[in-house]
């Protein structure tokens, strides 16, 4: 059985049963009792139109459910008439799901799980292991997803810096379980690039392509995090570096700049320096600038604090971290580094062990905690 082309078919087939008037909760039910047909029949006997097969049979079993509800009756228009089998449209509705998954009614949370179980393909068991979550748990999220959007007009253009939010949400879930969830992000990202042609929906493939590139290098075989500046650059997928670049420009001719374009172009200036010593920091600085003055972000202010301590020196940095709320994420990691970089030993000790008791995450806190390790060591010596 090709799980590949079940999981490809799957967006395009909901959305066709969405179109001719089912409402989002049945459609996907149905869509997935379509699949679970298809598991079972097609390796015996595989349908020479694989997407006009499962849409005949994920629109009967619509039907079927759709007769057995008291409801049955406010759904006459549907049920009097069964489309006959045969090829179906070649007009793909997929986007239309991109946008009604990233439904503003939705928290992210319940936004991404709907995007990876109705766009994605995967299965509800998938998807929990990918957040380490109970499936029982990830299945009432589904399904509450699904009644909120169930209501939705199918036929609104859709927000796509929201569809492109959340697909860098799942970008930067990175890797759980058996699914791998910034491969994903790309996946989608790439058929959405696809389907429309707009810089920003670029701009992102791109930024998720130059990050992507350097996976293999951000983590030593003890499973700790090593810092962009120690990564190994032998180790970075050049042919992504490549693409994501080739991609970014493209975008960035057509003059319409986003916040994932200027994201990639400084992802792009890191993938740029053959070593870290290279690396362009003023021109960094210069991006974040922009980036700055399309999101105002407090986050982007604390990379940008970093940036200008590499360009102009650790004190230039500290000082554009002063004008900055303290109790953002990474402030105090940021203000140990520079002032290390400033000489400042002991107080770069201290706010290193401070930022390890702040972080949630157990690399990054085993990280901080041998940092603050080491400036004590040195301290002593």
């Amino acid at each position: 059985m090709n799980e590949a082309l079940l999981r490809s078919l799957t967006p395009s087939v909901l959305a066709i049963l969405v179109r001719r008037g089912a409402d989002f909760a049945a459609a996907e039910d149905a869509v997935q009792d379509a699949l679970v047909e298809a598991v079972r029949v097609w390796p015996a006997d595989p349908p020479r139109d694989a997407k006009g097969w499962l849409v005949t049979v994920a629109w009967r079993r619509f039907l079927d459910a759709t007769r057995a509800e008291a409801a049955r009756r406010r759904r006459e228009d549907l049920v009097d008439e069964e489309p006959a089998p045969g090829p179906v449209p070649s007009v793909d509705d997929t986007l239309q799901l991109y946008f009604l998954c990233a439904h503003p009614s939705l928290t992210p949370s319940s936004a991404v799980a709907l995007t990876l179980r109705a766009v994605g393909g995967l299965t509800t068991r998938q998807i929990a292991q990918a957040y380490l979550v109970p499936e029982a748990t990830m299945a009432q999220r589904i399904s509450r997803a699904k009644r909120t959007v169930s209501g939705v007009r199918f036929d609104q253009p859709g927000d796509v810096a929201t569809v492109l939010r959340v697909l860098y949400l799942v970008f930067n879930e990175g890797y759980s379980g058996d699914v791998d969830l910034a491969a994903e992000a790309i996946r989608l990202t790439r058929r959405l690039a696809a389907a429309i042609d707009h810089p920003e929906v670029a701009g992102l493939l791109a930024l998720m392509l130059l990050h992507h590139a350097r996976r293999a290098s951000r983590t030593a075989p003890d499973g700790s995090l090593v810092p962009l500046a120690e990564q190994d650059r032998g180790r970075w997928d050049t042919g992504s570096i490549a693409e994501g670049v080739e991609i970014l420009q493209a975008a960035l001719a057509r003059d319409r700049l986003g916040e994932f374009q200027a994201q990639a172009a400084i992802a792009a200036l890191h993938a740029d320096a053959p070593t870290a010593e290279e690396t362009d920091w003023v021109q960094i600085v210069e991006w974040y600038d922009e980036l700055t003055g399309l999101t105002d972000s407090p986050v982007v202010r604390l990379n940008r604090a970093v940036a200008v301590g590499e360009a102009d020196g650790p004190r230039a940095g500290l000082a554009a971290l002063s004008a900055l709320d303290d109790s953002l994420p990474r402030h105090t990691a940021v203000a140990a580094y520079l002032h290390e970089r400033d000489g400042d030993l002991a107080t770069a000790a201290r706010l290193y062990a401070e930022a390890a008791r702040k972080a949630h995450d157990l690399a990054e806190r085993d990280h901080l905690t041998r940092q603050a390790a080491r400036l004590n060591t040195r301290r002593r010596r």
